[in-house]
């Protein structure tokens, strides 16, 4: 073994380190147990080898990128696993307060619809949006940069200034 192949990160260590810092820089944390992290790390590397994306571990995809867009790390679900149950299904994210210690997580329902993805996303506005009608689930934005997001809840640290979640307000 040569001397730089020693220091040369394993794909494991590489992408808990990214994870790490791109949840940190967004204002997540990562679940505090390295072991367990790691085990979910290889189930992504898994994942991305057999469907080319990064999918969840913790639930079936498809292969179908189209279909487990909701499911692909960190998933649309996560924000409001969070919190709910202080961790996101897989328990990979996890709140300030568990992660601190302050709070232990709970076990956590399971939110995907049994069919998958839900085949209505507020990506485009509506023609009923368009003429005024409020859509069907909520859209917060941050009073500090504006930043908004259509979601049941607001995210629990804004991922564009990482203002905390009382600095968000209805929009629509």
């Amino acid at each position: 073994m040569s001397a730089n192949s020693a220091h040369t990160p394993q794909p494991v260590d590489a992408l808990h380190e990214r994870l790490r810092r791109d949840a940190e820089a967004a204002g997540y944390h990562l679940n505090p147990d390295e072991e367990f992290v790691r085990d979910l790390v290889e189930g992504l590397l898994t994942n991305t080898q057999r469907y080319g994306y990064q999918a969840c571990p913790c639930r079936l995809a498809e292969g179908d990128e189209e279909k487990d867009l909701d499911i692909i790390c960190p998933c649309d679900y996560r924000d409001a696993d969070l919190v709910d149950w202080g961790a996101c299904y897989c328990a990979l994210y996890v709140s300030a307060e568990v992660a601190s210690g302050e709070r232990e997580a709970q076990p956590i329902p399971e939110r995907r619809p049994p069919e998958g993805r839900p085949a209505q996303t507020l990506s485009a506005p509506t023609l009923k949006q368009a003429e005024g009608e409020a859509p069907s689930t909520p859209v917060w934005r941050c009073r500090v940069c504006g930043y908004l997001c259509a979601r049941e809840r607001p995210p629990g640290v804004c991922p564009i200034c990482k203002a905390r979640q009382d600095r968000f307000e209805r929009f629509w």
